[in-house]
């Protein structure tokens, strides 16, 4: 069982950033970052393959926020910019067994615990 350990939320003004970490105890494949806000559906955010070459974000993040990972350290990070008020929530690491990013969240086995991500109005 892999563990994941995100870290990096807290509170920000709007227009304001973050960067996420997602610590994995062991070796990871696809990741990926989803978020939810109370009362709501958890939603993708972003999404990379093990090698870094490929990427994928919503359309609600895209421009602002950047996914990247250091598979030597088996981290997957999430830099966060010109953060907006909906971008608030409790923000969750995924991880997959095979190399290849995906977007939905069925498709993920692993997850962490979630960091909470609060944005001012």
């Amino acid at each position: 069982q892999v563990q994941l350990v995100e870290s990096g939320g807290g509170f920000v003004q709007a227009g304001g950033s973050l960067r996420l970490s997602c610590a994995a105890s062991g070796r990871t494949f696809g990741m990926g970052w989803f978020r939810q806000a109370p009362g709501k559906e958890r939603e993708f955010v972003a999404a990379i393959s093990w090698s870094g070459s490929s990427t994928y974000y919503a359309d609600s993040v895209k421009g602002r926020f950047t996914i990247s990972r250091d598979n030597a350290k088996n981290t997957v990070y999430l830099q966060m910019n010109s953060l907006k008020p909906e971008d608030m929530g409790v923000y969750y690491c995924a991880g997959r067994r095979t190399s290849r990013a995906a977007v939905k969240d069925y498709e993920y086995e692993y997850w962490g615990q979630g960091t909470q991500v609060t944005v001012s109005s």
